[in-house]
């Protein structure tokens, strides 16, 4: 599952972030010295999380400022900041809780930042000979799906069946309901089952990473709302000069290259600038 990234010119990003990565023989500390603050806090979607770690160690090397960063369910952060909390930048998945933000003017602006895509895992081997999502719906398919997960996970799942036109089969054939996509894809691992529908990036997890087999479902069965992710520089950010140029690492090619190692389709890629248009990831 390998995204190729467009070819974007570092020229742009080095113009438009030059307090950050420009200026090479500035040290950390120096270049650190160009802001108001020396961290900036930052909020996401806790699935984002195996991107933004090593991406935010990657800030801090190259600016010498600290990121703060907080990953937890997007929606319980959204209703924060829709209230009375506050963050620097905030990485909101699904398109409309950062549409809503801007329009409470909670927030300056958002940008595309990455996409998630389905897949069907199978235990190593394929034991069942499982060839793509329809099968499934097949008798004697053991599935495991984890519905009750916290959204979009379960749901999201369930949708991408629904789609496909399976959904009442592969129910009759799911022996396990999870409550964590987490826990049902250590089921899968262990051979507990012969298939799930999952995110790309789970299997991407360090402790996943390489114990199953991958098959690609088709984008036409993918539920809308949960495949995009958005970064955007929140109205209370102290130090906005800092917080654009830490938006713009993350869409570089260095920042976005953390988010196709974790799984993810990157905003920048040409896949990624398809997705943008057919889902309409603008903020107008």
């Amino acid at each position: 599952m390998k995204t190729r990234h467009s070819k974007i010119s570092r020229r742009a990003f080095l113009t438009g972030a030059a307090t950050t990565i420009a200026g090479a023989a500035l040290s950390p500390v120096a270049r650190a010295a160009k802001y108001a603050q020396s961290s900036i806090q930052v909020w996401s979607c806790g699935g984002l999380a195996e991107a933004f770690r090593p991406a935010n160690a990657h800030f801090k090397k190259t600016t010498g400022i600290d990121v703060a960063y907080t990953g937890a369910f997007a929606a319980a952060l959204g209703k924060s900041l829709l209230g009375s909390a506050t963050t620097d930048v905030f990485a909101a998945r699904v398109l409309k809780l950062a549409q809503k933000l801007r329009q409470t003017g909670k927030m300056i602006y958002f940008k595309p930042l990455c996409f998630t895509r389905y897949v069907v895992v199978i235990p190593k081997g394929n034991p069942a000979d499982i060839t793509g999502l329809s099968d499934l719906g097949k008798p004697g398919i053991r599935v495991i799906l984890a519905p009750e997960a916290s959204p979009p996970g379960g749901a999201a799942a369930n949708a991408v069946l629904k789609k496909a036109g399976i959904l009442e089969a592969v129910m009759k054939n799911t022996i396990e309901k999870g409550t964590c996509v987490q826990r049902s894809m250590q089921s899968l691992v262990d051979g507990k089952g012969d298939a799930s529908v999952v995110e790309y990036r789970v299997t991407r997890l360090p402790q996943f990473k390489g114990k199953t087999e991958i098959l690609p479902i088709p984008t036409e069965y993918f539920p809308r709302p949960p495949l995009t992710f958005t970064i955007g520089v929140m109205k209370n950010a102290p130090d906005r000069a800092l917080a654009d140029d830490y938006v713009d690492f993350i869409r570089s090619d260095e920042g976005q290259q953390y988010f196709h190692d974790a799984g993810f389709i990157p905003a920048i890629s040409a896949e990624g600038q398809q997705l943008v248009q057919k889902l309409g990831v603008i903020d107008a």
